[in-house]
């Protein structure tokens, strides 16, 4: 399996798929890029070459204990696209990944990469605060969630994660997720998520002058589409907010052929 050493020496797990423009796709908090499988299928046969990585601490990828702030997984992508010698590169985030996505261009400058696409962002600051009141997190809960995962993170993800997907959604797709998740190492999952819930991207994102396509569902309850992905939309000049109707959080796998056929219009406009 091919491996990627990021700047601080962690291991990076990656696959590629298909030859023609390069998309990078990006996972959610606790997952990994298995979760992109489909949608790798889908666009690999359409003429993308798709690359899709385990963030540090998820999946195949080392867990060095270390580095779960947005600058150091900045780093790791850019450790990817160089050591691909990568250009003209769009980047697909989900959630979290947006986070990399955006830290990646404010950090490290846009010459390798053309476009953008959000899915979902966790941005622009997901925590409340007086001058942030209707952030959707609560940072007394969210601690009380971390001292849970301590204990018992699989029991709660049952409990949580089925709220990300629709009534009709086939109990064995949210089990899958589920088990991807408790792959996800402990510590990564803390920081990570402390990370996630902690930054705030709203001086980042109008420095953003790639074109920039934004998805989001209408009824996400992890990333409530008026103080996400709007604001996104709003802070990034140009950009693309297109609305899936009754789409959660779980968009790109409950409307995988809609994303497809979004995603590839976006590469050839």
């Amino acid at each position: 399996m091919p491996y990627v050493t990021s700047h601080d020496g962690t291991s990076l797990f990656y696959r590629q798929w298909g030859d023609g423009p390069p998309v990078i796709l990006m996972h959610a908090w606790a997952m990994n890029s298995d979760v992109w499988q489909s949608q790798m299928i889908e666009l690999s046969q359409r003429g993308v070459s798709c690359i899709a990585y385990d963030r540090r601490g998820h999946g195949r990828s080392d867990d060095p204990g270390r580095g779960y702030d947005f600058d150091s997984l900045a780093d790791d992508l850019d450790a990817l696209l160089q050591h691909l010698d990568l250009r003209n590169v769009t980047l697909l985030g989900h959630s979290m990944s947006n986070g990399e996505c955006v830290r990646y261009l404010t950090r490290h400058g846009n010459s390798r990469v053309a476009r953008m696409v959000m899915v979902a962002p966790s941005l622009p600051y997901m925590l409340k605060t007086p001058d942030n009141p209707d952030g959707p997190n609560d940072k007394d809960q969210l601690d009380g969630w971390r001292t849970v995962w301590k204990k018992s993170f699989a029991e709660w993800l049952g409990q949580a994660v089925p709220s990300a997907f629709s009534p009709d959604t086939p109990p064995a797709r949210i089990q899958s997720t589920i088990e991807m998740m408790t792959r996800c190492t402990l510590q990564a999952a803390i920081e990570t998520n402390v990370t996630l819930a902690e930054t705030d991207f709203r001086g980042e994102l109008p420095d953003i002058k790639i074109p920039t396509l934004i998805l989001h569902g209408d009824q996400d309850s992890s990333c409530p589409l008026e103080v996400t992905g709007c604001k996104v939309a709003k802070l990034i000049r140009g950009s693309q907010l297109k609305v899936y109707q009754g789409a959660r959080h779980s968009i790109i796998m409950s409307h995988l052929d809609q994303m497809v056929g979004d995603i590839l219009s976006f590469l050839n406009s």
